[in-house]
């Protein structure tokens, strides 16, 4: 349950702190005094997406701080154990909004992504807000009730999954399909485009050598006489030549070697130079002979580079390019030689998963049926009890048009109800008051609850659009609720409030300018006075306050019934 709710620069919330205890808690104050930022903060506690707005004004960040009890062996004891976040037997969440509108999340003082702190704060918290009451008109959410009662959670899962696989599977096909469409005439100018380059036979990097080998036999007569150049000037002239001035001084400097040591460095480095010339030498005599080795290469050359350029037109690609070309060209042939075969096996895929899908949507059909026909019969007796005597409520869950498949099922769910006798239900989108809304969805609660739910249930105005004997009837429903788990309710009844076994007031006050929104929990004598200011209206009277301990006393033999 939830023990304790720091708030810090929240809307006109400086610092609060709120101790709770279990059961029934009533939150009461004035119209406008800030009972929903209570609401809020728990909220974004629990990891509702964070709002830099919400920040209070002149303050650079807000900051929410829920401390929670999970019982042992509880869902949310078993998650904390999972994800080794677990400290002892408490459940410390933290929530820091800063106003460039980054959020930032802890639990038991490790910092967590917000998905995270959604998962746990959906097995802690329940929050049903206006809102909430208000999307029980929409069928999505109708049949997430319908689905939260028949613990489907899981098997859901499965469901989306094996759509996804299904979808996947479908668009592949008709993917496939399409490319075949074209089948023979794409194979015809396949195979001419891939014989084309069979018959070419382009090489990894064929064009560059060609071409550096092509500028190199255009241009042999300046290169011969280059060469012829370098051989002089090497070796061939005896007197000048480079080697034999490299001889002579290697020879003068070994003939007074013996006289100074520290020549021999020189020597070395000299004898190193003349082996370089000789290599240089040969190599340069080497290209010289292979000049004029085949003097019909330069033709051929140029010759296979204009068959390339030409066939790299066609494709509109490099020369460089076409062996790559040719490879894909030929994979594609191949997957159209095969395509028969391909489809064939995409299409029993698409048949396996279309039947795994409408298994696991018949189990889900199933429960549904299961759970629509017990939740009617038993929200129907509350309906009786609150406020609407005569109504009834059923589950309508049919099948999607065409017997289709989504990611939800196979089936489309919608609350049918009446609020009077001898009529026949009609969706409550169109049937049921706002104020009508907020008890069905209190008498939902009651049903679904009993089986499963959060630890703590938190109701926004739950009675809102009741009064009177309906009033006290909600405050009994709820006081049921809390049997075995926490429900705090913000409510502006005091037949509501009265049956609550604690009671906690917010007020706001205005100093220097300044407003700021305070929380504290009453005592005995205190909730005397606040129901008697929810009573009686501006002028409280010793009769008003006679009547209002009178009321508290009532809802305290009331909840021991």
């Amino acid at each position: 349950m939830l023990r304790e709710l720091q708030i810090r620069d929240l809307a006109v919330i400086e610092a609060v702190t709120v101790e709770f205890a279990g059961g029934f808690t009533a939150l009461t104050g004035e119209t406008g005094a800030g009972k929903s930022i209570l609401i809020d903060a728990l909220a974004l506690a629990v990891g509702e997406r964070g709002d830099a707005q919400a920040i209070r004004a002149g303050a650079a960040r807000l900051e929410v701080v829920a401390s929670f009890a999970p019982a042992a062996g509880s869902a949310a004891h078993r998650w904390l154990h999972d994800n080794e976040l677990q400290a002892d037997d408490e459940c410390v969440l933290r929530r820091v909004v800063s106003a460039d509108g980054r959020s930032k999340a802890w639990i038991n003082g490790r910092p967590v992504p917000a998905q995270t702190l959604r998962e746990l704060g959906a097995l802690l918290v329940d929050i049903c807000g206006q809102q909430d009451y208000q999307s029980l008109r929409h069928r999505s959410a109708q049949r997430d009730v319908l689905d939260g009662l028949a613990g489907h959670a899981p098997l859901q899962e499965q469901v989306r999954t094996a759509h996804a696989s299904s979808v996947a599977a479908d668009a592949a096909l008709q993917a496939l399909s399409a490319s075949q469409r074209d089948r023979e005439s794409r194979l015809e100018l396949l195979t001419f485009q891939a014989g084309e380059l069979d018959a070419l036979e382009p090489r990894t990097g064929e064009f560059s050598t060609l071409e550096s080998e092509h500028t190199a036999l255009s241009h042999r007569q300046r290169i011969g006489e280059a060469l012829d150049r370098a051989l002089q000037r090497t070796c061939d002239d005896e007197d000048h030549s480079a080697l034999a001035a490299i001889s002579a001084a290697r020879r003068a400097l070994d003939e007074v070697l013996r006289f100074d040591p520290g020549l021999e460095a020189p020597r070395s480095l000299l004898a190193e130079a003349d082996a370089q010339l000789g290599e240089a030498t040969d190599l340069i005599r080497h290209r010289l002979a292979s000049l004029e080795q085949d003097p019909d290469r330069e033709a051929g050359i140029a010759d296979r580079l204009a068959a390339l350029r030409e066939t790299a037109r066609k494709h509109r690609c490099t020369p460089d390019e076409l062996p790559a070309l040719r490879e894909r060209l030929q994979a594609e042939l191949a997957d159209l030689a095969g395509g028969e075969l391909t489809q064939d096996k995409l299409r029993s895929t698409v048949r396996q998963r279309r039947d795994e899908l409408t298994a696991l949507a018949a189990r889900v059909s199933a429960g549904r049926h299961t759970a629509a026909t017990g939740l009617g019969k038993a929200v129907t007796r509350n309906m009786t009890t609150l406020g609407m005597p005569g109504g009834r409520f059923e589950i309508r869950v049919a099948a999607l048009p065409d017997g289709s498949i989504g990611p939800h099922g196979a089936d489309e769910v919608e609350f049918l109800v009446t609020t009077n006798a001898g009529q026949p239900p009609a969706p409550m989108s169109r049937v049921a008051s706002g104020g009508e809304l907020s008890r069905l969805n209190l008498a939902i609660q009651v049903v679904a609850t009993a089986a499963r739910g959060a630890p703590t249930l938190v109701f926004d105005e739950v009675d809102a659009g009741v009064g009177g004997a309906v009033a006290e009837i909600v405050g009994r429903r709820l006081r049921e609720l809390s049997a075995g788990r926490q429900v705090l309710c913000i409510t502006h009844l005091p037949q509501v409030a009265t049956l609550a076994e604690h009671q906690a007031t917010v007020s706001k006050t205005t100093r220097a300018g300044k407003t700021s929104t305070a929380v504290r929990m009453l005592t005995p004598e205190e909730r005397v006075e606040e129901t008697a200011r929810m009573l009686g209206g501006v002028k409280i009277t010793e009769q008003t306050r006679a009547h209002a301990e009178e009321m508290l006393g009532a809802g305290k033999r009331k909840g021991r019934a």
